[in-house]
């Protein structure tokens, strides 16, 4: 039997970090709010622990243990003492590193993937705690919606949202690592008595009355100036987008991708083409949000073999 589950991107519609913690993470107040731009895992089972991939970027995927989905199969497996024999295929439609949890997703759909390959029969709450010993965002990528991160972002309040909100990502060339952008957001801050990340309630309002006005004047993202930094030229990309009639602009996450508020679908359409015109960016990908998080699209049998003679 395989098991295919199909997890959605997300987008920080605020990040706010705050001072680096003696064991070097930061504090957040980070609300997530799920995309509907989809990796797809597909769990099979095999002799051993196997990676592969396809898909844009798909090159520049980790197909060894470093792969968050390797770890996510081998925590699993560890857990329920058994061996992390599967194969793990994951179809990549989320951009790599590029600021929207892919490989995050990777992680979460594979546990879930595994899980029920398996019948490991795990709960929900030790799924998320596996997330949690995975990355920040992996727990977010299993549960979807929106939510509210704290800690490191790992601790979730699940967030209600009262309506649909229209996005354009603008893809940029190559990606930003995390950890680049953090130290830079350190050392930009070094002089700077950073404050405690809280959550905005006026962001979080508008998230619940589905105002994406509202929400455009609330969005902020803290990592920006660092993205910015080690990335300029997404300023120009930034400036397009808002030129060309989305509501508000910012990095997502770490970046490199730039996330563009619009007030509906037909205006999402219109900045993502002046956003390809531009040649600003690599591509341009129009999603709705809120979306599922880690969800089994399906289980499927070998096809029997007949054999004659």
């Amino acid at each position: 039997m395989s098991v295919t589950v199909r997890v959605p991107a997300k987008v920080n519609v605020q990040l706010a970090v705050g001072a680096a913690r003696p064991d070097g993470f930061h504090d957040l107040a980070n609300v997530f709010l799920a995309v509907g731009l989809y990796d797809e895992i597909t769990a099979t089972p095999a002799d051993g622990l196997r990676i592969t991939c396809e898909g844009p970027d798909a090159a520049h995927v980790p197909l060894d243990h470093t792969n968050l989905a390797a770890r996510a199969a081998q925590k699993l497996a560890e857990r329920h003492g058994r061996p992390a024999d599967v194969h793990l295929h994951i179809t990549k439609d989320i951009p790599v590193a590029g600021g929207m949890a892919g490989g995050s997703a990777d992680g979460a759909g594979a546990l879930l993937a595994c899980d029920t390959l398996w019948g490991t029969g795990a709960t929900r709450a030790e799924l998320l705690d596996i997330c949690a010993e995975l990355g920040s965002d992996v727990p977010f990528s299993l549960v979807g919606g929106a939510a509210l991160g704290t800690g490191r972002g790992e601790k979730l309040r699940p967030l209600e949202v009262g309506g649909t909100f229209h996005w354009v990502f603008a893809v940029a060339d190559g990606g930003l690592s995390t950890p680049a952008v953090y130290a830079e957001f350190d050392r930009l801050n070094e002089a700077v008595e950073v404050p405690e990340p809280l959550a905005s309630e006026p962001l979080l309002d508008a998230l619940t009355k589905g105002d994406s006005t509202a929400l455009a004047a609330a969005l902020s993202n803290d990592l920006q100036p660092a993205a910015l930094s080690l990335r300029p030229s997404l300023t120009t990309t930034l400036t397009t987008g808002r030129t060309a009639g989305a509501l508000a602009a910012l990095v997502s996450g770490s970046g490199p991708t730039t996330a563009f508020l619009t007030r509906d679908a037909d205006s999402a359409a219109n900045v993502a083409q002046a956003l390809l015109t531009s040649g600003t960016c690599r591509s341009a990908r129009v999603a709705v949000g809120p979306a599922p998080g880690a969800t089994v699209l399906g289980r499927s049998l070998p096809t029997p073999t007949t054999l004659e003679g």
